[in-house]
């Protein structure tokens, strides 16, 4: 993905430009696309990007993550994220959004320079996206991400993640929402350092979205709440 790069600055308060990357995207070429992203944003040289990509199977480990969290990786790859929040899966069929965003200033009912407000922000936003397909996503006190309610189980699973970066006040990193991977990867962690509760799919759930259809629904859903 190309990274602006000019001696024009950018118009404080624009909205962020969508980019979305074909194939799998390596994670180490993302963390670089990231790092370039938000030294031009802070320089004022970039805009801001929700840039949506999929990863091939890999497992990543965040800043609170716990090596005894990491269960087996059986040949998938480990990363160390440098964002925030514990172990986490990415993997084809999942929808990454990496979300990188000039936290100085306010974006619609997120405040300025408030992480909590911007977390539960990207909440709010997964919940208004899956909506769109019927799926009732609710936050839990204590338990970042997105939760459902499986409706032949009944038991509670995790469909979407968040793990952040802020660098200056610039975020990066983002969400990853579920949409049809193979969540039998998931057992070679230990999600987000919780297991009382399993992870979930929107296949899973028995909704057909495709990843087109996936990132509509986030692009409508952005201007409920960044906006």
């Amino acid at each position: 993905m190309p990274i602006v790069d000019s001696t024009a600055p950018i118009a404080a308060g624009a909205l962020p430009c969508w980019q979305t990357a074909g194939g799998l995207t390596p994670y180490a070429t993302a963390l670089a696309v990231m790092e370039q992203r938000i030294a031009a944003i802070r320089s004022g040289h970039a805009g801001e990007l929700v840039w949506l990509v999929e990863h091939k199977p890999l497992f990543t480990a965040g800043t609170s993550a716990k090596p005894a969290d990491l269960l087996s990786h059986d040949g998938i790859e480990v990363f160390t994220a440098g964002r925030g929040g514990q172990w986490t899966y990415h993997g084809p069929g999942q929808r990454v959004a990496y979300v990188m965003l000039d936290l100085n200033q306010r974006h619609g009912s997120v405040r300025a320079r408030d992480l909590h407000a911007y977390v539960d922000g990207l909440e709010r936003w997964i919940i208004a996206a899956v909506a769109r397909f019927g799926i009732a996503g609710a936050q839990r006190a204590g338990r970042v991400g997105i939760w459902v309610i499986d409706p032949v189980t009944r038991a509670e699973a995790k469909i979407a993640a968040i793990g952040v970066r802020i660098t200056r006040w610039v975020c990066w990193h983002g969400i990853a929402i579920n949409v049809a991977p193979d969540l039998s990867h998931y057992g070679g962690i230990v999600p987000c350092g919780i297991s009382a509760h399993g992870v979930t799919s929107l296949t899973a759930l028995g909704v057909g979205a495709t990843m087109a259809e996936v990132d509509d629904a986030l692009r409508l859903a952005w201007a409920e709440v960044f906006v």
